[in-house]
This record gives C-alpha cells, sequence and structure tokens, in this order.
C-alpha cells in the first residue's frame, strides 16, 4: 500500500471509481442515442468522453486487482449509470414518435381536442376482433407525449395505444398543420 492511506485505497477510490462508472456509462447510452438520431458530432463528444473515463477508471483497477472494493464499484458503477442514463435519455427526449391509438367507442372527441392542440392526427375507420374501430395515428415530438396521451386518455380511458420512435420525419409534414394555420388565419 506504501503511501497510500487506507481511507483512500479502501472508500475514495472506489467512491471515485464508482462514479467515474456512473459518468462513463451514463455518457454511452447518451451517445447511442445520439448516433441512432443521426447527431454525429454530439455522438463522437461522448464517445471520445466516454473511453477517456473509462480508461482512468480501468487503470486504477488493474493497478490494485487485489482491491475488492474496487473490483465491486466498478461493475455497480456501471450498473448504476445505466439507470442513470436512461433517466437522462427519458429527460432530453430527442426526436419524434409515431402513437397508434385504437378506440373502440367514441373518437371524435379525443380528435377533435388533439387537433384543437395542435396534434396532426390521421384517422381512419377499420374493423377490430370485436367489430369496428377508430384508429389514429400522429407523428409527434417524443417531448409531448405526456401530453397527447393525457388527451386520449381523458376524452376515452380504454383507448389503446402504441408509441414507436420515428428513425426520420419529413419535415414539410411536421411543419404542415401549423403553416396551414397561419395562412388560413392570414386570409381572414
Amino acid at each position: 500500500m506504501g503511501q497510500e492511506s487506507f481511507i483512500f485505497v479502501y472508500i475514495v477510490l472506489p467512491l471515485l471509481i464508482f462514479i467515474a462508472r456512473i459518468i462513463d456509462v451514463s455518457i454511452g447510452v447518451l451517445r447511442i442515442l445520439f448516433a441512432t438520431k443521426g447527431l454525429k458530432l454530439l455522438a463522437f463528444i461522448c464517445g471520445f468522453f466516454e473511453s477517456l473515463i473509462w480508461l482512468i477508471a480501468v487503470s486504477q483497477i488493474i493497478k490494485r486487482l487485489d482491491n475488492v472494493v474496487c473490483l465491486i464499484a466498478f461493475p455497480l458503477g456501471f450498473a448504476a449509470g445505466t439507470a442513470v442514463g436512461i433517466y437522462f435519455e427519458k429527460k432530453i427526449s430527442l426526436g419524434y414518435v409515431i402513437v397508434r391509438v385504437v378506440f373502440q367507442k367514441e373518437a371524435e372527441g379525443a380528435i377533435k381536442r388533439l387537433r384543437e392542440s395542435n396534434f396532426q392526427v390521421t384517422a381512419i375507420d377499420a374493423e377490430g376482433v370485436v367489430g369496428p374501430v377508430r384508429i389514429i395515428f400522429s407523428v409527434i415530438k417524443r417531448k409531448k407525449v405526456k401530453e397527447f396521451i393525457r388527451i386520449v386518455r381523458e376524452k376515452n380511458p380504454a383507448a389503446f395505444y402504441t408509441i414507436e420512435d420515428v428513425r426520420s420525419v419529413n419535415s414539410e409534414y411536421v411543419g404542415a398543420r401549423k403553416n396551414l394555420m397561419n395562412k388560413s388565419s392570414l386570409r381572414k
């Protein structure tokens, strides 16, 4: 152990390794998110810092392979970093999703309210397992999902919905309703 104190070796260092792993794994989760969204520069920057922090943490482990506390701190930090990364990913809410809602009962109230709230909704009549249904589709920003679902639930608590990530969106479509509303208000 030499010059290093017991407190440093068995408390401070494992804590630093644990924190470093939380940071590097959280950055790794964000790097993957940025890469899947096509944000190359952000993915590159995250990859650099993720690797740098990982190298520093691993170098400390390799110097002290006999330190069980450090060996345990490393995977604990990884597990905690995964949870923290997922939390950040949800908070950032980048990109778009497609929401599909199936109404077995009245859908018009929800559709009207969603459109009033500036959601673009496409509605179709369909045949479900137990009879006719109304299906709506909407491509929305991930940040707007809670508001969208709240409106659907408010108008029809029994509605069934699915939400899927969208890799890319034709920006003309996403802004179409807003542009149409602006043009029609200018004509008045």
